[in-house]
């Protein structure tokens, strides 16, 4: 249940462009005895022909802890490209916005193109221990 519930509320994109999702995995890691780190994994591909401007992560965490930003790193073959966090607001939603194309003078400049591995950390209350916060 809590796998879909995290699947479900992750959502990778760029704005207004296509986006192919080929997975997405999420695993908790208990940091003590009432809280964990909750990581997703997913993939991102940005095509060629992409002529828009930012891509985002966003998603809702239904028992974030409070004071804990969301980490989220960006691979591309198997290489850091991009490491950013950003605040879980009070609803437990969060939204990070980043640069995929840049048009300077005329020069396109491509700073995201093609297939992209994401990992998005947060910091969660254990299922077990939910109610009692």
């Amino acid at each position: 249940m809590l796998l879909k519930v995290a699947i479900a509320t992750i959502a990778f994109a760029l704005v207004l462009a296509t986006v192919n999702f080929a997975f997405a995995e999420s695993n908790i890691t208990p940091l003590d005895a009432s809280t964990g780190i909750e990581k997703t994994i997913t993939s991102f591909s940005v095509p060629k022909n992409n002529k828009l401007p930012w891509g985002f992560v966003e998603g809702k965490i239904a028992n974030p802890v409070e004071g804990h930003p969301v980490i989220i790193q960006i691979f591309k073959n198997g290489d850091p490209v991009h490491f950013a966090q950003t605040d879980v607001k009070e609803d437990g939603t969060y939204e990070y916005k980043f640069r995929v194309r840049d048009v300077t003078n005329g020069k396109v400049n491509k700073i995201f193109d093609g297939e992209y591995i994401v990992k998005i950390f947060k910091v969660v209350y254990l299922p077990s221990t939910i109610a009692l916060v």
